[in-house]
């Protein structure tokens, strides 16, 4: 079953891996060795329970393999991961039943701490929490006596403007301290309502200590100038500020002692593992007839998870993006090209990117295509409304709107609909349109694209696809309204030549030419 369960989730395992070296998540490695530890602890009361294997845990094993299989072909890997945790909960409930997951429900859940959340929640979390700091800190640098003036999350202190960036945003304080206030209220003995409090205080804790910390790197820059915003000292600063939050997490457990009338030592279950625990508890280990069933599914989920990395897909014919022209319709393009880095991290098939004007238009316009010829776990395409927040933008406005004139067709039919972002960072503001387009579609919606490359490499055995997104900075005179007017003149002109780049339903016959 181990190697069985290795083959399945073997991407999936090493992103997440590789996930835990980003800061946010560098605690990750310790979740499984602490869900082992609350298990140990509770093997005496698991071997004393009257368990039996459950059929249960075989048909929740089965949906957690159809739900990997959809992750690796719709080239998600969050749903690997959780899929993987979900598939360790079903051997857990074939093995022992519904008695005996309750009794170890605790190290089962902690375990969900392991996986990185998907990235365009983590970013726009990260946006959010980013406004919220910047919103406490100012307060709090006020309330101090420091004159300040905050415009967005940037903190302007006069001589020096404070922006608080998404690794200030609080994200490395909250996943992993809310992870300790899981441990601490599974290791309390007292009342639901203490351990559901003590869980949910570390969120509130995370962000006000975080808009502590900057309040007081505001406050330093003040004092002694900018150097106490960088380098060391600030490193030193999130450190201090998080081992704070730790030692209120545990004053917070003794006064929940205290109100109970008893002492700290006796509510918290901790205990040293043994080996006669361990022996106690091997019983459980026992070939059934739900175990020799999960196990065959296992076995052929690892077949089909095979197959389908192995699988060669269709890659119909088309020309490169190098031939993209860089004169089209008065507009004259100078390229442009990712760095070495961006490259490694997109792992896209080909890329046009350059900046076109036209003398009769007042402002350039930036033009991106990415190509995925297949679009697996790691390799697809990346939407900009996840993105941009992590590039510390601010969206301010978004939506779809259709662009007239630009389909193949006439009337209603040559209008596309693309999405309209209107993004920020400081003073500088910019129109972003874009969509996804490929095998004969034109979605705007990230997760409807996902489910379209599932349900594709299905019928089809494509993946193919791209990313298209123009974008336009948002100067005066004319603003909003004239940044809308030329990128939808810049879509109308482009948007037919795509296709000999960007395969649809059928191959272009001229791609191929």
């Amino acid at each position: 079953m181990a190697v069985a369960a290795g083959v399945i989730f073997r991407d999936g395992a090493t992103d997440m891996f590789l996930t835990w070296g980003e800061a946010e998540y560098s605690h990750g490695i310790l979740i499984p060795f602490i869900a082992l530890y609350l298990l140990s602890i509770r093997l005496d009361s698991l071997a004393a329970l009257n368990t039996s294997p459950a059929w249960l845990g075989v048909a929740a094993l089965g949906v957690a393999l159809v739900v990997t299989i959809f992750g690796e072909l719709s080239a998600i890997y969050v749903i690997v991961q959780y899929a993987m945790i979900f598939t360790i909960w079903s051997i857990a409930l074939t093995l022992i039943g519904v008695r005996g997951v309750r009794s170890i429900w605790g190290s089962l859940v902690f375990l969900l701490f392991m996986v990185p959340l998907p990235r365009f929640i983590q970013w726009n979390l990260s946006d959010q929490l980013q406004l919220i700091s910047s919103a406490m800190g100012t307060a709090m640098l006020r309330m101090a006596g420091v004159a300040v003036y905050l415009e967005g999350n940037v903190i302007d202190l006069g001589d020096y403007k404070l922006q608080v960036v998404e690794a200030c945003a609080g994200l490395r304080y909250l996943f992993p301290l809310m992870s300790f206030g899981l441990l601490c209220a599974l290791i309390l003995k007292g009342a639901l309502w203490q351990r559901v409090l003590l869980f949910f205080s570390s969120v509130p804790i995370a962000i006000v200590m975080n808009s502590f910390r900057i309040a007081v790197t505001g406050g330093l820059v003040n004092i002694y100038g900018t150097e106490a915003a960088e380098g060391f000292l600030h490193f030193f600063e999130g450190w201090v500020i998080f081992t704070i939050c730790l030692v209120i997490l545990f004053c917070e457990m003794w006064g929940l002692a205290k109100l109970s009338g008893r002492s700290l030592d006796d509510i918290l279950q901790l205990e040293v593992p043994s080996l006669s625990s361990v022996r106690s508890a091997s019983h459980l280990l026992r070939v059934s007839a739900p175990l020799i069933a999960a196990s065959g599914l296992l076995v052929l989920g690892a077949f089909v998870i095979g197959a389908i990395d192995d699988r060669a897909e269709q890659s119909p014919g088309r020309q490169p993006l190098s031939t993209f022209p860089l004169s089209i319709a008065g507009w004259q393009g100078r390229e442009q090209e990712l760095s070495a880095g961006e490259l490694e991290v997109l792992q896209l098939t080909d890329y046009v990117m350059a900046s076109y004007e036209n003398p009769a238009v007042d402002g350039p316009v930036e033009l991106y295509v990415a190509y995925y010829a297949s679009q697996r776990k790691g390799a697809s395409i990346h939407s900009p409304k996840a993105c941009l927040p992590g590039g510390g933008w601010v969206i301010d406005e978004f939506g779809q709107i259709p662009v007239d004139g630009a389909g193949p067709g006439t009337g209603a039919d040559a209008a596309i609909t693309v999405n309209r972002s209107l993004i920020s960072l400081g003073e500088k503001r910019v129109l972003v349109y874009y969509w996804f387009q490929g095998r004969g579609r034109i979605v705007t919606n990230e997760y409807l694209a996902k489910w379209f490359i599932f349900w594709d490499s299905m019928t089809k055995n494509r993946t193919d696809g791209a990313l298209v997104r123009l974008v336009t900075a948002i100067n005066d005179p004319g603003g909003v309204e004239a940044a809308d007017r030329r990128l939808a003149e810049f879509v109308r002109v482009t948007y037919p030549r795509l296709a000999y780049h960007i395969p649809g339903e059928v191959a272009v016959e001229l791609a191929s030419k």
